[in-house]
């Protein structure tokens, strides 16, 4: 069978399974066929947090709620986010059991060859075009976002000969844990920090009832994540979401029809703890006063770990969620049936605060080369870094660089080549293109949303000129990749699993926890991917 003829047919496979799924919950209950007493699963991203953080968190704290959730679960200390680690491909492993090899999207800012520019309402000319999923495409009125996707901002495509605009959830080339639930009859719900979030609805775009995604970046207004304590502010309106949905009624406190089967959020408060160079730095969230966090820096006071009193802040907070919903569930007698698992969407890099290098943008650097101005493979990352709009490449870089060559008309190995000889004076640990780049990833010339060449820094290097933070995401570093994974129910007996395993493999476990058959998953058929191991059911 060929490769094409073998996607095909595991794509008409996974449609199949979705379209003839038998119902399995009423609108009543979510009674489960299978051996185990899961009817709901609760799906928590601590975004940020690491295997480390875990550990020494719940050594230190032994009443926290994580404690509480190890004490009856399966911690997995050696878990890693698949390649890449931003927020996006982060999540999606965790919700369709699968990499950018399936789902197709590799950052919130990224690029697709066959998209148009949001003013190109024609798509006319050249497909090409920067994908752009974050708070720049919500509504605003002056300067406050109204927590819904402005149209008008979204790039275009072409579908059956028609110009159409490109929501987040139309970029979905796999579909999701919540799909299934709902073509099973169950209820949906998720909680994130950018109405972009529309991606876990899954490329039918109807996949979880119950959305709610409170701005947590106002563009141009308050931005809640230059302090901890407005971020905290920003998470507890997504915790009282999730302890309205546990009582059995929508995010905002209506009717509902009842505790959702599969439903969760993320928390950005230990991620903003880890990133600032200094709470508050403008002075914007008022209620930041206690002078202990105010103006104090974020991140880890060692290599070990050891939190700053801004980033302890964070994960104490956060615990103190973790442990209301514990409570919920436990006053609405759902404790006992819910499968409650907390990990993240990403870590962040660096740990050890000496490693920290901000040596500036990527493009920038390879254009300050002896011949950064004359060499064809550097002018042409300098080109497409330069692209405003159209289609004409883009680099997106935090600590990795992602790029994507204007028209191809240089071949990555070709760049490749160029970035290697000069990795010394680019910080460079690694850069895949070509041959090595198709090894984990589709292939560039193929496929309209493969970088072309993607650069991983030295271990610490942020390509940034940002004065605001000391840490980031996105690449494939330990720091970036080794999150926190426990897996919790009464249920379940303590043990922690040192076996390597992948945020990818907490979908098809849930889907298994719940009785329905992880092969619906589109992504966990291509990529083959398994249930965690050492589950009860």
């Amino acid at each position: 069978m060929s490769g094409i003829t073998k996607f095909k047919t595991l794509a008409c496979t996974a449609a199949f399974l979705l379209t003839a799924a038998a119902p399995l919950f009423s609108a009543d209950s979510a009674a489960n066929p299978h051996n185990s007493n899961v009817k709901h699963v609760l799906l928590i991203s601590v975004d940020g947090l690491h295997a480390l953080d875990v550990a020494n968190y719940v050594a230190n704290h032994p009443t926290s709620a994580l404690a509480e959730l190890s004490r009856h679960g399966i911690t997995y200390s050696n878990a890693r986010t698949p390649e890449n680690s931003d927020s996006f491909p982060g999540l999606l492993a965790q919700l369709t059991g699968g990499s950018p090899i399936s789902h197709g999207l590799f950052y919130d800012v990224s690029y697709d060859r066959t998209l148009y520019d949001p003013t190109n309402t024609t798509c006319a000319g050249n497909g090409g075009n920067m994908m752009v999923f974050d708070e720049s495409i919500d509504l605003y009125v002056g300067n406050v976002s109204q927590n819904v996707i402005d149209p008008t901002k979204l790039p275009n495509r072409l579908v059956n000969g028609n110009c159409v605009r490109a929501f987040p959830h139309d970029a979905m080339r796999a579909n999701t844990i919540f799909e299934v639930a709902r073509a099973a009859g169950g209820h949906t719900a998720w909680a994130d920090k950018h109405p972009a979030y529309d991606i876990v609805n899954g490329p039918s775009g109807k996949g979880v009832d119950d959305l709610y995604t409170p701005e947590i970046t106002n563009v141009g207004g308050l931005d809640n994540t230059h302090s901890v304590v407005c971020t905290v502010e920003n998470d507890l309106k997504k915790v009282q979401g999730i302890i309205n949905e546990i009582n059995g009624l929508s995010h905002d406190g209506k009717k509902a029809p009842g505790t959702p089967v599969i439903f969760g959020m993320n928390f950005q408060a230990v991620s903003v703890g880890q990133k600032l160079a200094k709470d508050n730095f403008d002075n914007s969230c008022v209620d930041d006063t206690d002078p202990n966090i105010n103006q104090q820096p974020g991140g880890y006071t060692d290599g070990s770990g050891t939190p700053s009193a801004v980033l302890n802040y964070g994960l104490q907070q956060t615990d103190q969620a973790l442990a209301s919903m514990i409570v919920a569930l436990k006053n609405e007698g759902l404790y006992d049936s819910t499968l409650f698992i907390v990990s993240a969407k990403h870590g962040q890099s660096p740990i050890n605060p000496v490693k920290t290098n901000k040596p500036g943008h990527f493009a920038d650097l390879v254009a300050a080369l002896p011949d950064g101005k004359t060499n064809p493979a550097a002018i042409a990352i300098t080109n497409a870094a330069n692209c405003a709009t159209g289609p004409c490449g883009f680099v997106q870089d935090d600590d990795i660089a992602l790029i994507w060559l204007q028209g191809q008309n240089i071949s990555g190995q070709q760049v490749t080549d160029y970035l290697n000889t000069n990795a010394n004076a680019l910080f460079i640990d690694e850069v895949m293109g070509g041959a090595e780049l198709t090894l984990k990833f589709k292939d560039p010339t193929k496929d309209s949303r493969t970088p072309d060449v993607i650069v991983q820094p030295v271990y610490g290097t942020i390509y940034t000129t940002s004065t605001a933070k000391n840490a980031e995401h996105g690449g494939f570093s330990f720091g970036d990749t080794n999150v926190g994974l426990i897996v919790s129910n009464p249920g379940i007996k303590a043990s922690t699993v040192k076996t390597p395993v992948a945020t990818s493999q907490i979908a098809p476990s849930i889907l298994q926890a719940l009785g329905l058959d992880p092969q619906n998953l589109k992504a966990v058929q291509i990529e083959k991917t398994e249930i965690l191991p050492a589950l009860p059911f």
